[in-house]
């Protein structure tokens, strides 16, 4: 059995691509999401669309890059946490 540090460094657990949200109005919004894109389609032109799709291509890897570095930060944040309840751990044994 691998370590998770190893299956980590070799690119072997990736979260982003096995979260679901559980929230009931995750599908909810993706359909709204998917109706007012049809609706798009229908409205704009061909070469139109494409921009809009750009455009929301480009947002959506705005969004991955600041959840990244949300998750990064939380992580970091977490692991600060758990070196202070080691070192105050000590001192409770120690004193």
């Amino acid at each position: 059995m691998r370590s998770i540090l190893e299956a980590l460094y070799c690119g072997n657990i990736r979260p982003e691509e096995t979260i679901v949200p559980i929230d009931h109005e995750y599908r909810a919004l993706n359909r709204k999401i998917s109706e007012a894109m049809k609706m798009w389609e229908k409205k704009l032109s061909a070469t139109e669309f494409s921009q809009f799709e750009e455009l929301l291509d480009l947002r959506s890897k705005s969004g991955t890059l600041h959840a990244t570095a949300s998750f990064i930060r939380g992580f970091q944040l977490g692991a600060l946490m758990m070196t202070e309840v080691y070192a105050a751990g000590d001192e409770i044994v120690g004193g």
